[in-house]
């Protein structure tokens, strides 16, 4: 069997990764950008951490390695007022969330690289539907073993993760009464998923991707699209659930979160056999309903999951107050009691404007981190733009 170095690193240090959407700003449609965008930031100090996705409607950034959410979060305004600025000069913009409210995938074009171009020819019209857009949280571990023990304490807040941070409630000019659907086109992918229930060690994970090579089921670990999984060559575990949100702070805070999560989860024993049991339902209760959404604890007690986080929320505060981010998650815990998650806002703005192109522009606004509410300020380009009203069928072209 091949042996799969897993590189150390400082424990719970962090990083993230965010894919972003590049918006024309006449019709508030996706645009493919990217490769005009990246020749723009071409020079730029942060230029080698902001990347192509796989179609040419997406970029990605990627962080360094903090170990301060405070750090991370001075980090990703410096980049996002990078990408802005480079936006500006092109005349395109720029937002976070799950999934375009009414992008067609069959407009996508798939970003030119090898990579790339193997998942296009591997899943056909699954890769240009993959224009979905998430957050990925790594959090540094000291060993293999380490990284297997924390995804497997990690697991049962999966639908934690996915309800904080849902912002895809509209696709193709539907409602689709998700509060996250973004995680729908990953579940389409054979080796989505979870890490199954019985690798309990480094040794364990090995072993499980020696038989997924020798069966031709994946030829490396990038083919796994686990919810979370180790990441050997970054000497992390990442976790991969979160839709991007429509601000760089809201992404921090996430990571604070995980951050803190880490910690705790390090403290306690192994989950109950009720945490895989349930797991498939409660990550459908998590994305279907956010924080309405029925829990099965690890205990086998079904609760409200908006109340179970709130809980946790309570039981991380000490972990925090050791970490010094205390005051990053108190802001979670407040936006959860008073607005939830950015789902709930792009509903909300909506049914107030009744018009995704304009609720659109609001998400370009609230990455800009410009203040201004969608609808406030609309150019004369705007005025004459198609207007598209979200409906529960889908929409014919």
């Amino acid at each position: 069997m091949d042996q799969l170095s897993f590189t150390s690193s400082a424990p719970n240090t962090l990083g993230i990764e965010l894919e972003l959407q590049l918006i024309d700003p006449a019709s508030f449609d996706l645009t493919a950008a990217s490769d005009d965008l990246l020749a723009q930031l071409a020079g730029h100090p942060m230029a080698d951490r902001i990347k192509p996705e796989i179609t040419r409607s997406m970029i990605e950034l990627n962080s360094s390695v903090q170990e301060h959410p405070v750090g991370l979060l001075a980090e990703m305004r410096e980049m996002r007022n990078a990408v802005v600025q480079a936006a500006d000069a092109l005349g395109i913009a720029i937002s976070g969330g799950g999934v375009h409210p009414f992008m067609r995938w069959q407009d996508r074009s798939i970003h030119d690289s090898p990579r790339f171009q193997y998942i296009a020819d591997t899943y056909g019209y699954l890769a240009r539907q993959f224009t979905v857009f998430g957050q990925h949280i790594h959090l540094g571990t000291t060993s293999g073993d380490e990284a297997i023990r924390l995804v497997r304490g990690l697991s049962p807040y999966v639908p934690h993760f996915i309800a904080l941070s849902a912002a895809s409630p509209y696709f193709e000019g539907v409602d689709t009464q998700y509060a996250c659907c973004r995680l729908n086109a990953v579940n389409n992918f054979p080796l989505s998923g979870h890490m199954p229930e019985g690798v309990r060690d480094w040794y364990g994970f090995e072993a499980h991707i020696a038989q997924l090579r020798a069966s031709g089921l994946a030829e490396s670990i990038k083919d796994l699209y686990w919810d979370i999984r180790p990441k050997p060559e970054f000497g992390t575990v990442e976790i991969r659930v979160c839709d991007t949100p429509l601000t760089v702070e809201r992404a921090c805070q996430l990571a604070a979160f995980a951050q803190v999560l880490a910690e705790l989860v390090a403290r306690e024993g192994e989950p109950a056999e009720m945490a895989w049991v349930a797991y498939r339902s409660n990550h459908f209760q998590a994305c279907r309903y956010g924080m309405h959404g029925a829990y099965v604890t690890p205990k086998g007690e079904r609760v409200r999951l908006g109340d179970h986080l709130r809980a946790l929320l309570q039981r991380l505060m000490p972990v925090a107050e050791e970490l010094g981010t205390a005051d990053m998650l108190q802001t979670l815990r407040d936006q959860l009691q008073h607005g939830g998650n950015d789902a709930r806002w792009l509903r909300s703005e909506f049914h107030r404007l009744r018009d995704l192109p304009v609720v659109v522009e609001g998400m370009t606004r609230r990455w800009r981190g410009d203040g201004v509410a969608p609808g406030e300020i609309l150019t004369d380009k705007a005025h004459g733009r198609r207007r598209i009203r979200a409906h529960t069928e889908p929409m014919l072209h």
